[in-house]
């Protein structure tokens, strides 16, 4: 049971979840260190406060720099979950599992030992198949076995949503992270209140675009993951839609007869 909801979640193994994230952030770091943040400090130099525009610039605090890491992990896990749907769980949707069984004489605890027996009794659509078979097996009622369907249907869905659970988490994170950077390019701009009122205003317009560049950065990144995120749910609701066509097609046609 335990195996066929990690199945149905989809997530990545644990271990895999956190080597690609530390790995993720050593990464990041190193490319900020050793080239965004450099890049951005020349191009201070060079152009002074008319750098605000620069892409250099707009990435270059470590509030953004948490966004990307985070935008990026959640980019793995999403692209985890659509490959494994794409090449491991749509092209055994249409299969007839018993195709090779007698239809005029169908065994059904014969068929339900051959599922269970099968490489891919985990898959989810050929668990919704055992659900079935094992309902009817107990009940010799076509109608209780359609109901098995409905409830593994309706699991298997609720179970592909919470999969989802750390990845929204993250996407409502990373606005927050652009807002910490907001509160705090703001209050550090304050500080800079007697310079400007001296003249020298340098200080508080950069940090002043530490604040509205975090929030700039963390908003587009969110955006940019909401909307693959519902690719992904998309594409979840169609599995689910094809495990259930796939059953009731292929084995409640043989429960009938």
């Amino acid at each position: 049971m335990k195996e066929s909801i990690k199945n149905a979640n989809m997530n990545p193994p644990a271990m895999l979840s956190l080597g690609v994230f530390i790995a993720l952030v050593a990464i990041v770091h190193v490319f900020y260190q050793g080239v965004l943040r450099p890049s951005a400090e020349s191009v201070i130099l060079a152009q002074g406060s008319g750098a605000t525009t620069n892409l250099w610039v707009i990435f270059k605090d470590f509030e953004q720099q948490a966004c990307v890491t985070i935008g990026l992990f959640c980019m793995f896990l999403i692209g985890y979950k659509y490959q494994r749907i794409v090449f491991k769980e749509e092209p055994l949707f249409a299969l007839d599992y018993l195709a090779n069984s007698d239809t005029e004489a169908f065994d059904v605890e014969q068929s339900l030992s051959e599922l269970e027996a099968s490489a891919y009794s985990s898959n989810s659509s050929m668990q919704t198949w055992i659900n079935c078979l094992r309902r009817y097996k107990n009940t010799r009622n076509v109608q209780h076995a359609a109901d098995a369907i409905s409830e593994s249907v309706e699991a298997l869905a609720a179970q592909l949503e919470s999969g989802n659970g750390m990845i929204r988490y993250f996407i409502w994170a990373i606005p927050s992270i652009g807002f910490i950077g907001t509160v705090r390019g703001i209050g550090s701009a304050l500080a800079k209140a007697e310079e400007a009122v001296a003249g020298d205003i340098s200080g508080m317009v950069d940090k002043l675009g530490v604040a509205f560049n975090s929030t700039l950065v963390s908003l587009i990144i969110s955006i940019i993951l909401m909307y693959v995120l519902y690719v992904l749910n998309n594409r979840q609701d169609q599995m689910v839609l094809a495990t259930r066509m796939n059953c009731e097609t292929n084995l409640l046609t043989r429960l009938h007869q």
